[in-house]
């Protein structure tokens, strides 16, 4: 039975070698050397589906384990050598097995052996090896000069391999391949330059690939522009080439700082926990005491929130222990950034963006000028609610402001707003028609609730002492507005303001309080004392506004004037407020100390967490009065527009306001306040100040109009401008308008190099002024000017160039100046900062590769206000 299985066997092997003769005799014929060559040009492509499997484990020695098709196929022929067993393929070569292709422009099968063998050929006119052999797998694509592989034992032989793995491109002279898909090469090459041949690279005596894993290697030394630099060598080396993230260690920079010595810094461990979050724990230490700690972590849940958190803690010491130098900090900042995706709940949503520290933490850990130079941080925790179909709406904040220069601070946790938008009372639900007079009647409110630590310094804000608590709630009832003439618009209403407290603060003077002890004398001063206690405060008023508009038009009437006409649009409002007097005994709000000199009145809720001076009975009427100025121009920048005229602005929103108290006893006129802006070749230009309508004597106002005395509308108390103008190169305009449309963050730059430079920008410049007078009476004027600059300029499109600096006139001096000079070097970046003068100044050189596999690849020269 076994032979005649054997027999059929024989005879269908023999069967389907005749077959294959017989079309293969067609393709090929010996030339006069004998060698087999293709007679005609075709494409082919064979599958052979032959699955044969071992039945005893004596016969499996010699039994082929390929248990799939293989699809072959080239451009040119594939001739057959029978007796060897062998196919040939030309030109374009392709062969498929399950998972595994191998493309190249010749391949030799051989059928017993069970492998392939490939390489490339010389192109007679370049006279260069094109069809070099490609092989895919799982683990990646690799191409060789050479290569010979066996599907049996799935392992390959290979010479010359090119491979990349996580940007770093790997060449290797001999490389044998494992059937666990590694890679064990010598006098190997790896670098992350795509040049050919490349600008650098490391040498590797032996090297072993897991694909998309990691490379490990042997003693390895850089070369450089073909130079190799044998000392110093890495004995051996480390390069994960995972796709994904994964856990690992973080190496440390090490370096001298002049303060707190030498140091090891930002060392640590990586872990990849999920898919959803990570975290980094990295500490600083310092030969002379100082160390640090810090951990960060990123979290994400797709289509509902994502965001970061990061803590650190820095203990500092300074100069020598015993020594008046000596100084000692401990120091920590936290920063916590949080953000809802909107689709996942849109009545509710939760937001943070939390940056706090200690007032000395930037001080004495921050390494840029800006985090040194930023004195004021805020911090929010938000939840907001609002219910469908209805006016209400809820957000409570947990909110955090500090001042690094005085080391003030203030904390609410939480504070709380609850609002009503305004609803109509009386207004039938799904009412059609005529309005009555109470259909027009609407309500709203809106409540603040706070409990917080206001203005304390930063060692005294976990005090009982400096904690309150309070509400406050505001109320208004619109009455139904109405017209007369046509042109003026009347809207009267109510307002109702109440506030709650936990608590209040009196003054008493002390006259002997303060001691100077150059001049020898005393003088008083008030002191402050808390009362814990329940008070409540209350405030109404009675409004009634009026608003119009009124328009003047000037027309050119001259054909050639390129104005056409200039616009002038006014928006006056009047405004009548009564408020009763709440300043009277019965309420208890208002109390008064002796002094040296005289009686002071004060309000015990001044300090308070919502301040409030009561105020005696007030008639006030309100002015206001906007103005905006426009001219209309001949269009001659756009001849492809269909407008022949442009509207030009000359006064934007120009405002003038105050207001008048009947009922006071003198000084009725209030300051008088006014405010604008207008653009100049595309510039805007803010502008605001206050004028005092009131006459002086000395170092005080007098009960007199200065425009009875003089004349003249007033004195001008400030006057106050800003503006800021850029110039940039024609691509530059280019680029930003091919690029606006663009969606922010595809653009996004290495996160390893905060200084990278964008070379795409041919030049930029921008220059800042501001300018700010302030005069008391009887005193001389202040002026403050300054002036800020800035640019970028790209010498060749492989040199740039930043600079920032300014001046401040009242000082003399120029302010905080940078230099920064950046060189694309391919592969590789060079950058030069440099600071030349001031407490921070500094100057750093760096020449470093570009790809964040090798981002410690570097050389530096500095020498900072920090480092040595």
């Amino acid at each position: 039975m076994r032979q005649q299985k054997i027999r059929k066997t024989i005879l269908l092997g023999l069967v389907l070698l005749a077959g294959i003769g017989y079309l293969s005799m067609a393709q090929i014929s010996p030339d006069a050397k004998g060698r087999v060559r293709p007679a005609k040009k075709v494409k082919k492509e064979v599958k052979d589906t032959t699955k044969v499997k071992s039945k005893t484990a004596k016969d499996s020695a010699n039994s082929p384990v390929i248990d799939s098709e293989i699809t072959y196929s080239a451009d040119d022929s594939i001739p057959f050598d029978f007796e060897k067993k062998k196919a040939f393929l030309y030109k374009n070569g392709k062969v498929v097995y399950k998972d595994i292709q191998l493309t190249a422009d010749y391949i030799e099968m051989d059928m017993d052996k069970k492998e392939v063998f490939a390489h490339g050929v010389m192109n007679d006119s370049s006279k260069t090896i094109v069809g070099r052999p490609v092989f895919k797998d799982k683990s990646g694509e690799y191409e060789a000069d050479t290569l010979r592989y066996n599907f049996n034992t799935k392992k390959a032989i290979v010479f010359g391999i090119l491979t990349e793995q996580s940007g770093g491109i790997i060449q290797g002279n001999k490389t044998k391949k494992t059937k666990d898909n590694e890679y064990c090469m010598v006098d190997g090459k790896y670098t992350t330059c795509d040049e050919d041949p490349p600008h650098f690279y490391l040498r590797l005596t032996k090297a072993k690939v897991i694909p998309k894993k990691v490379v490990v290697t042997g003693p390895a030394y850089l070369v450089l522009e073909d130079f190799p630099i044998i000392f110093p060598f890495l004995p051996f080396g480390y390069f994960p080439s995972t796709t994904s993230y994964s856990s690992g260690i973080l190496i440390p920079t090490y370096g001298e700082e002049t303060q707190r010595g030498f140091f090891l810094r930002d060392g640590g461990y990586y872990w990849a926990a999920s898919d959803y979050y990570d975290a980094a724990v990295r500490a600083d230490i310092y030969s002379k005491g100082s160390w640090g700690v810090k951990m960060n972590s990123n979290y994400k849940l797709r289509y509902k929130f994502s965001g970061s958190f990061a803590i650190s803690y820095a203990d500092n010491i300074y100069g020598q222990e015993g020594l008046p130098s000596y100084s000692k900090s401990h120091d920590f900042a936290i920063m916590w950034s949080h953000s809802q995706d909107s689709k996942s709940n849109p009545s509710q949503t939760v937001s943070a963006s939390v940056n706090f520290s200690t007032s000395g933490y930037d001080r004495n850990n921050s390494y840029s000028a800006q985090k040194y130079l930023t004195n004021s941080k805020s911090s929010s925790v938000s939840f907001t609610k609002k219910w469908d179909n209805s006016p209400f709406s809820m957000s409570m904040n947990l909110r955090h402001s500090q001042n690094s220069t005085d080391s003030t601070i203030s904390l609410s946790l939480p504070e709380m707003t609850l609002t009503m938008n305004r609803i109509y009372p009386f207004r039938k639900a799904n009412s059609y028609g005529t309005q009555h007079f109470w259909d027009k009647i609407g309500i709203s409110y809106s409540g603040d609730y706070r409990y917080m630590a206001n203005n304390v310094k930063e060692n005294k804000v976990f005090d009982a002492d400096s904690w309150e608590s309070g509400a406050q709630h505001n109320t208004s009832l619109e009455l139904p507005s109405f017209s007369l003439l046509k042109y003026f618009n009347f809207s009267p209403g109510i307002n109702y303001s109440e506030r709650w407290y936990s608590s209040y603060y009196t003054e008493d003077w002390v006259p002997d309080a303060n001691y100077d002890r150059y001049s020898g004398r005393t003088s008083g001063a008030v002191e402050y004392i808390k009362h814990n206690a329940f008070k409540r405060t209350y405030d109404y008023s009675y409004s009634l506004s009026m608003n119009t508009q009124i328009y003047g038009i000037f027309n050119f009437t001259n054909p050639k004037s390129k104005v056409k006409a200039i616009r002038h649009l006014i928006k006056p409002s009047i405004s009548f407020s009564y408020h009763p007097d709440f300043t009277g005994e019965n309420m208890g709000w208002m109390r008064s100390y002796q002094n040296d000199t005289a009686k002071v009145y004060y309000s015990i809720f001044s300090r308070s967490l919502y301040p409030y001076t009561p105020s005696g009975k007030t008639g006030a009427i309100s002015f206001n009065l906007s103005n905006n100025i426009e001219m209309k121009v001949l269009n001659t920048n756009d001849t492809t527009s269909k407008e022949k005229y442009k509207k030009v602005p000359i006064l934007d929103n120009l405002n003038f306001s105050a207001n008048y108290n009947m009922m006071a006893d003198s000084f009725k006129l209030s300051m008088i306040s006014f405010s604008g802006r207008t653009k100049i070749h595309g510039t805007d230009i803010n502008f605001s100040g206050i004028i005092d309508p009131y006459a002086t004597s000395g170092t005080r106002d007098i009960n007199e109009y200065e425009f009875k005395k003089s004349g003249s509308l007033g004195h001008l108390r400030s006057f106050s401008t800003s503006y800021g103008m850029s110039f940039k190169s024609q691509e530059e305009r280019a680029k930003e308008e091919k690029n606006k449309d663009q969606v922010e963050g595809k653009n996004t730059l290495p996160a390893y190099y905060s200084d990278y430079a964008d070379f795409n920008v041919p030049w930029d410049l921008r220059f800042d002024y501001t300018f700010n007078y302030s005069r008391s009476p009887g005193m001389p004027s202040q002026v403050l000017q300054t002036l800020g600059l800035s640019g970028n300029i790209n010498v060749t499109p492989k040199w740039k160039a930043t600079f920032t600096s300014g001046y401040d006139f009242k000082q003399g001096k120029i302010s905080y100046t940078n230099v920064s000079v950046f060189r694309d070097l391919h592969c590789w970046q060079m950058s030069f900062n440099f600071t030349p003068f001031g407490y921070r100044s500094f100057y750093s050189f760096q020449i470093n590769v570009k790809s964040s596999v090798l981002r410690d690849l570097k050389l530096t020269k500095s020498q900072t206000w920090w480092d040595r």
